[in-house]
């Protein structure tokens, strides 16, 4: 039982595992801004687009 405690202390401390969370949630971040803006981006030269053919 205290080799398990004592392992369930390490990994608590280990502070290596936190970081590669905190750049899969950067990343992820990241991605939905840049997939937010060119949706946006890509919506309203669709619509530009539709305008120009349909006139």
């Amino acid at each position: 039982m205290n080799k398990f405690m004592q392992l369930t202390k390490d990994f608590i401390n280990d502070e290596e595992g936190l970081t590669i969370v905190e750049y899969v949630l950067g990343a992820a971040a990241i991605a939905l801004a840049i997939g937010a803006l060119f949706s946006g981006f890509f919506g309203d030269l669709e619509t530009k687009l539709s305008n120009i053919i349909s006139s």
